[in-house]
């Protein structure tokens, strides 16, 4: 076999999917797995949206589209910042990408060069420090524990700044904790960034349209960071579009341009029906989506009272998102039978092989001691789940 590159064996496997695999590999021996492992809606795509694309199917809309994005979507997005986020981005400064995946990595290549750092509060999404170091950058983690909601201080990121400090990168709601940075918050944040004006800020809000209190608050929306931030955002969480793959970006012109130029080498345009039923999305009724953040509350609500329940558990306050990130370090040093739990993750691999229940090991996320649930599935399934998590922990007593 011919040697591989380097880059191959710098960075991981997300482990979403890898407890993805490893609970599918289990329910094909005949388990019963309940996965709360992924973070995909368990609702299906709004009707409307599909009839867009069903109509766009039929008028043989099925030809190469602009690597930015169709013009009619470019125009919706522009339109969806200013009415709903009150952000002036022309549809020249938007960008369309196969999925907001994409859409990030196009922003770290078209940002960072080896050597240069990205601060990243942590926990933090499990590819954002992937893709930073995919380019050579080098991740600087700023940690926020429970006690602070996941959330980081503004003397935190004033600590973390050093002449090779080139971007930030977070999320709010944030996966994977459900924390929400207030608009106070983040004006704390801003004021940090102003002092700072070499570091682009990339803020991740593919969570905005799954909140529990209060409206969106974007960092973008103070003026004296206005040319320096990109908006990341797409149609998967809030819409139930995750299949769909349609990821976009609201920037400063220099960097859409560059993201356009590469996305041109990778992947051209985004698939054109996909794009046709994105426009509906966001030019339609918000009723469905209305309807499914009801639903992630309740979970999350269930979820979280479950969780209080168990002794040596300390839950965080589920504010967006659908995901609790419980702090488990009561059960880590543990000895079971077979099991010695030393890290999240063999909480996890227990979890999996003794409750039958898929989480994610909160090492991926850069929080050892934690483990995310995902709540993106039915009450009945949550309630039996956190039941089987109950009984299991009770065992490591």
């Amino acid at each position: 076999m011919q040697p591989l590159a380097d880059r191959i064996y710098q960075i991981n496997e997300p482990q979403t999917i890898a407890m993805a695999k490893l609970s599918r590999e289990l329910a094909a021996q005949g388990h019963d797995v309940i996965n709360l492992s992924l973070g995909e809606p368990d609702f299906p795509t709004p009707q409307h949206i599909k009839d867009a694309a069903k109509a766009a199917i039929d008028a043989n809309f099925s030809y190469y589209t602009p690597v930015a994005g169709i013009p009619e979507l470019r125009e919706a997005i522009s339109a969806k910042f200013k009415r709903e986020n009150n952000l002036d981005f022309a549809p020249a400064q938007t960008l369309v990408s196969t999925g907001a995946k994409q859409s990030i990595m196009n922003v770290i290549l078209a940002l960072i060069n080896p050597g240069d750092e990205v601060i990243i509060p942590t926990p933090y999404w499990v590819s954002y420090s992937e893709m930073v170091k995919l380019v050579g950058g080098v991740p600087v983690f700023v940690h926020a524990d429970i006690k602070q909601q996941y959330k980081i201080t503004p003397d935190q990121l004033t600590n973390s700044i050093t002449s090779k400090s080139k971007a930030f990168i977070f999320s709010s709601p944030c996966n994977p904790t459900g924390s929400v940075y207030t608009k106070y918050e983040l004006q704390q944040l801003a004021g940090v960034f102003e002092k700072h004006p070499g570091i682009t800020i990339i803020s991740d809000e593919i969570y905005e349209h799954i909140r529990f209190t209060g409206s969106h608050e974007s960092i973008a929306q103070f003026d004296s960071l206005k040319d320096r931030v990109v908006v990341v955002n797409g149609m998967s969480k809030g819409f139930a579009m995750t299949g769909w793959r349609i990821g976009y970006i609201g920037a400063p012109l220099a960097i859409v341009q560059a993201c356009e130029k590469i996305q041109g080498q990778f992947t051209s345009g985004t698939n054109s029906i996909a794009q046709k039923a994105a426009v509906a999305a966001l030019n339609g009724t918000m009723q469905p989506t209305e309807e499914m953040c009801a639903a992630y509350k309740r979970r999350g609500t269930l979820v979280k009272q479950a969780l209080d329940t168990i002794e040596g558990v300390v839950c965080n306050e589920p504010e967006g998102a659908f995901y609790v990130f419980p702090d488990i370090s009561r059960f880590l040093g543990v000895t079971y039978g077979s099991y010695t739990l030393t890290t999240a993750t063999d909480l996890c691999l227990y979890l999996l092989h003794e409750a039958h229940v898929s989480l994610v090991t909160g090492e991926a996320f850069g929080a050892p001691s934690c483990v995310r649930i995902s709540y993106a599935t039915s009450d009945a399934k949550l309630q039996d789940a956190m039941q089987r998590i109950h009984t299991s922990l009770n065992k490591l007593k």
